[in-house]
């Protein structure tokens, strides 16, 4: 990146915040969670997004009654917990709990995106509360879905995200269903 780059980087992503908390439009909003949460799939953000606390911004977009709001704001959050600093400040801010609340969304993006989030959110310290009972009840009933997005990716975690133990009791509940 360049050294002029960065700076007009940050001042736009900075205006895009800007905006989101000076606007009433909900139309306006909704369009500029759309573009951090774009935006928020770049590496080369992610020191500015930071920054700006937009990981806070998605965090409290998930409990808004507009579900596009809570659709962005999952898709944000899912982009920017691939990076470790992200993941620290989603975990501190209590962000496994309000995204394990988005399982439950009628929209699927926001369920794929809750779901991925939690694998990237998987660490040694998260992983007796990512893979607690009721998590690996949905996600034993999301890998019988419809959908095969939805299907895949639950099979994926409980692959990744469950013991040998929790994966024989999910292979147990398939079967007693």
């Amino acid at each position: 990146m360049s050294s002029t780059e960065a700076p007009e980087r940050f001042e736009y992503l900075q205006s895009l915040v800007t905006e989101f908390q000076d606007t009433d439009s909900e139309e306006a909003k909704e369009q500029v969670l759309a573009n951090l949460a774009n935006f928020a799939y770049d590496p080369k953000n992610m020191e500015y997004l930071r920054e700006l606390q937009v990981p806070d911004l998605f965090l409290d977009m998930l409990t808004e009654e507009n579900q596009n709001f809570v659709e962005f704001g999952m898709g944000g959050l899912c982009n920017l917990s691939m990076d470790p600093e992200c993941r620290e400040v989603i975990l501190q801010s209590g962000g496994i709990s309000l995204v394990t609340n988005c399982l439950s969304n009628r929209r699927e993006e926001t369920v794929l995106s809750a779901v991925t989030t939690l694998m990237n959110l998987a660490t040694p310290a998260t992983r007796p509360q990512i893979s607690e009972p009721g998590i690996l009840q949905c996600m034993l009933r999301f890998s019988l879905a419809e959908s095969p997005r939805l299907r895949n990716l639950a099979a994926v975690f409980l692959q990744d995200c469950c013991s040998e133990e929790q994966r024989r009791f999910c292979i147990l509940g398939v079967l007693l269903l």
